[in-house]
């Protein structure tokens, strides 16, 4: 009885062992796939604005930058891709087929991954700078007016002509065990000024 319960324990021990191990590996692969993406995600952006029309960070990519996003204050700098498929996120944020560019008329709509490229979006509070540069070599100046978390099933954001808005996307919350999840958390952001206050349109 006590070599069943011994070995039991033994069994269960290395069960448990090879599952964190497995996590552990898995979770490190995705922010290194993450991490090295965007490094071949900015020589795609530079051939881009160059003039180089949907430029593939490599060859069988089905996506490409559209924008570059930067928040100083926390120290992000990416590329953004053109749709939101799962394909496409794993390597960085992408921007939402159907809304604006962003600083063109119309709600620009970026979502990430909570883990990744979006994890710094729990952080951000109202009157952070977010600049975008985008595929023209304009560049695009938000700041942060609300953050808020919505349903996935009933919430809509508005991508229709008016003022240029900018929401970033991600799943909620932050801390969640499994992916996924009806939740997102959403972080709006209006046009700011050259020093860096917000620009409301009546």
């Amino acid at each position: 009885m006590r070599l069943l319960r011994r070995t039991l324990y033994t069994t269960t021990v290395a069960v448990l062992l090879a599952v964190g191990l497995w996590q552990l590996g898995h979770g490190v692969a995705i922010n290194t796939k993450a991490t090295l993406a965007q490094y071949l995600l900015r020589r795609a952006w530079g051939r881009t604005l160059a003039g180089e029309p949907r430029a593939k960070p490599w060859p069988w990519a089905d996506t490409w930058p559209v924008a570059r996003m930067r928040v100083p204050s926390h120290g992000v700098d990416l590329i953004v891709l053109a749709g939101a498929t799962g394909s496409a996120l794993a390597f960085g944020p992408g921007l939402v087929s159907g809304t604006t560019i962003p600083g063109a008329p119309g709600v620009a709509v970026v979502t990430g991954h909570r883990d990744t490229h979006f994890r710094f979006l729990q952080h951000l509070k109202s009157g952070d700078e977010i600049v975008v540069e985008t595929m023209g070599g304009h560049t695009a100046r938000f700041v942060v007016d609300e953050a808020f978390v919505i349903d996935a099933r009933t919430a809509v954001i508005g991508t229709g002509a008016g003022a240029a808005r900018l929401v970033l996307l991600t799943c909620y919350p932050f801390d969640a065990l499994r992916p996924g999840g009806q939740l997102r958390y959403a972080v709006v952001s209006v046009p700011g000024t050259s020093d860096g206050a917000s620009r409301r349109t009546p």
